[in-house]
């Protein structure tokens, strides 16, 4: 009975002596896992300036280029965790945000940010162009031969010569037309003896075909004060312009219908305009445009799009438009160019933010928003048109949100340099260009 309970008591020791054991190493790991999560806070590594994504242990030389690593200290604590946490509820689509960056206090006596709320708004733009003037179909006219006849004389003298209704053209020798003007003394003379109502109705159509012939009335009225036709008629023209093709020519023959000259009325000219591509789709009938031309310095000449070619060139990649204009004056010849300001008004009021919020790397554009005075985040947007500063944004980015606009770079060189990018592992070979 004593061995029994000599041996209970043992038992009973070193039970004891072992539970104080554990006590003591947990108390004695506690420091230890301390000093772990202080030095988490605190991590420091080497890295290259001109290649980041090297990341040493210690000191020594880029395996790339070969400068001297420099140390780098980063901070992490608990607000990273709350950070990636918000910034979730922060935006549309998380997976887009490829940054965060937490400032020091020591940095952020040196970063000035700039911040811009995301905003709707109604955009306008102007969209600058090259034109040409051309001579307007619509306003070109001809002088045609309306009956045969022979050229005798031609009294326009080149190409380029300026018409108008009324001048003398050719003179004609027309077989015909004269036996007509004979009919017409004939009737005529008929009709002022005997006043008869037949002779009347002769005269009536002589005088009809005449004028249909293109005679002028004094023309046919000199005939007959003169009792005769002579053998060449002078021809004027019914057509005012600047003569684009000189057909006439002494001795030859010409058939009814083919034309002494063809004319260009430059009362009224087109300005051709070429839009990009990428600004086709803005184009519409009736849109105000602005000319400026170097004939007419100090003036400017407004118009509407009045044509638009429902196919774009291939080779320019360009829409052609159209606007026509007066030319009263005279002054503004085809083959001068326009500067030209099509100003349009673009549908609905989109979220936009200013343009020096944008960085474009060509592959992608990211916007920098802010979390908290001390922390940020680089968001993948999607942008539509750009108007006078501002661009609009079809993803990525709600009303309400601040983006940096002043600093951003800056930013992007942080997150650079010390590996923010969460796809930096990606572009390890060509780097983040900009």
């Amino acid at each position: 009975m004593n061995k029994l309970i000599f041996l209970i008591l043992v038992i009973a020791g070193i039970l004891s002596s072992c539970s104080k054991s554990n006590k003591e190493d947990k108390t004695a790991e506690t420091p230890k896992e301390q000093t772990k999560q202080t030095e988490s806070k605190a991590q420091s590594y080497y890295t290259c300036s001109m290649h980041p994504e090297v990341h040493e242990d210690k000191p020594g030389k880029c395996p790339i280029c070969h400068m001297n690593l420099v140390k780098v200290e980063v901070e992490e604590d608990s607000s990273s965790d709350q950070m990636k946490s918000s910034s979730t509820g922060n935006t549309e689509n998380a997976s887009d945000i490829i940054a965060k960056v937490k400032l020091r206090k020591a940095q952020l006596s040196h970063f000035k940010p700039d911040y811009f709320p995301v905003s709707k708004m109604k955009m306008s733009k102007k969209i600058r162009l090259l034109g040409s003037v051309l001579q307007s179909e619509e306003k070109e006219s001809s002088i045609p031969a309306r009956i045969n006849g022979r050229v005798e004389k031609v009294y326009v003298k080149s190409t380029g010569s300026f018409v108008k209704i009324g001048d003398t053209v050719v003179d004609i020798y027309s077989p015909q037309l004269i036996t007509a003007g004979e009919e017409y003394l004939l009737a005529r003379e008929s009709f002022n003896k005997s006043k008869s109502r037949e002779f009347k109705e002769m005269l009536t159509q002589s005088e009809e075909r005449l004028l249909l012939w293109g005679i002028k009335e004094f023309q046919f009225e000199k005939w007959f004060k003169e009792k005769n036709v002579p053998k060449q008629i002078t021809i004027h023209s019914a057509a005012t312009g600047i003569v684009r093709k000189r057909h006439a020519t002494v001795g030859k023959y010409f058939k009814e219908g083919q034309n002494f000259f063809e004319l260009s009325d430059l009362s009224e000219i087109w300005v051709e305009m070429d839009v990009y591509e990428h600004d086709a789709a803005l184009i519409e009938l009736g849109q105000n445009v602005e000319l400026k031309f170097s004939s007419l310095p100090g003036e400017i000449l407004e118009g509407e799009v009045d044509f638009i070619n429902p196919v774009l060139e291939e080779k320019s990649r360009t829409l052609k438009i159209r606007t026509t204009i007066l030319n009263t004056r005279g002054t503004l010849k085809p083959g001068m160019v326009a500067d030209a300001t099509l100003s349009l008004d673009l549908p609905g009021e989109p979220l936009v933010v200013p343009r020096s919020a944008v960085i474009d790397t060509g592959k992608r554009k990211v916007v920098w928003l802010k979390v908290d005075d001390q922390s940020f985040q680089a968001k993948i947007i999607h942008t539509g048109q750009e108007s006078e500063g501002y661009v609009e944004i079809k993803h990525g980015l709600k009303e309400g949100d601040y983006v940096v606009i002043e600093g951003n770079f800056l930013l992007d060189a942080q997150a650079q340099l010390f590996g923010g990018y969460e796809d930096m592992n990606t572009q390890k070979s060509s780097g983040h260009q900009h």
